[in-house]
């Protein structure tokens, strides 16, 4: 176990970036086609093929989900990834076409000093197929991919991962780039919200504080009342082996939510577009009542860790007036 979303057989992840223009993409890729469906709870998203992951709609399973930045431009990426993928002849096969189904998410990363002056076309299909190209059971975590640009209310924001795995020997990891309008920290200091679920220190093992004053609880916000709903966002995949119907990976997603609760404050806001996509490889059965609600509860915890775990890895922006990272302020 690498603590990585490849932990997950069958599952590679590749970043493309630029840092001059401080934005990127991810791409998950799937071995086999997954089952997989969507959570919206944030006020502001932008997604692609949203409504080919509902539970009553026909396509059952997805080949990749690209991650990017961009804002709405940046879904253009996806359209790189289902480049490469139709290279290599995968897709959803309708006599000879071969058509690659790859939903995907973005966060606004548009005003963090990068240079977004690109011309006629922007560069995120190309950036896709870059990452798509680059995918391997290996990635780095922090600011890089779709994480290169994210910033949240207080600190650099950045892609986290994190896995786990369930009393039954199911496997459950998350994929987070962290854009969130509010903060993943505790107050002014350096404690994560998500710190009863680190394990090994893998977020700088700080804890919670010995007690709570009212600062601590105070809304910090990005960009406070000029924030608007296009500014921010946290978009997650989070992937399991066990064998789950389109309507449970529903499920999953839903209580995979949870775990944006616990690692960020607020969340879900009018300011936010948070997405948690969940995607099944179906290698192992599972009960459909305890066993799901077991893997949905390890999958918030995971989620929680990785959105900790993308703000703890990430580095600064080299621009002016760049937030901080966490290693900046506490080391």
């Amino acid at each position: 176990m690498k603590n990585l979303l490849t932990d997950i057989a069958g599952v590679s992840v590749g970043h493309a970036d630029d840092a001059r223009l401080a934005s990127g993409v991810t791409a998950i890729l799937f071995d086999k086609p997954a089952v997989a469906a969507i959570d919206v709870r944030g006020g502001g998203p932008g997604t692609r093929e949203e409504a080919l992951l509902r539970p009553e709609s026909t396509v059952e399973a997805i080949d990749g989900i690209t991650l990017s930045g961009g804002s709405a431009l940046g879904l253009d990426a996806a359209g790189g990834v289902q480049a490469w993928l139709a290279e290599q002849g995968r897709g959803f096969k309708i006599r000879d076409a071969v058509i690659p189904i790859v939903p995907g998410a973005i966060c606004f990363d548009l005003l963090n000093g990068g240079d977004k002056k690109w011309g006629r076309f922007p560069p995120y299909r190309n950036l896709g197929y870059a990452a798509a190209a680059a995918a391997g059971k290996d990635f780095s975590l922090g600011s890089v991919g779709a994480g290169m640009g994210a910033t949240t209310a207080t600190l650099k924001g950045g892609l986290g991962s994190a896995s786990a795995e369930t009393s039954t020997g199911a496997l459950v990891a998350a994929l987070a780039v962290v854009n969130a309008v509010g903060s993943v920290t505790i107050g002014d200091g350096p404690w994560f919200w998500a710190a009863p679920f680190e394990i090994d220190g893998e977020y700088g093992g700080r804890g919670l504080p010995a007690s709570f004053i009212p600062d601590m609880l105070a809304l910090r916000l990005k960009g406070r009342s000029a924030a608007t709903s296009a500014e921010n966002t946290t978009i997650a995949a989070v992937v399991t082996d066990a064998t789950l119907t389109k309507a449970q990976a529903k499920r999953l997603a839903m209580i995979a939510q949870t775990g944006m609760a616990r690692a960020i404050y607020p969340v879900h806001a009018p300011l936010d577009g948070d997405v948690v996509f969940a995607a099944a490889t179906c290698e192992k059965p599972i009960d459909p009542v305890v066993g799901l609600t077991e893997l949905g509860a390890v999958a918030a915890n995971v989620l929680a860790r990785a959105i900790a775990r993308g703000v703890f890895m990430a580095t600064a922006l080299p621009f002016p007036d760049a937030l901080p990272a966490w290693r900046d302020r506490f080391g």
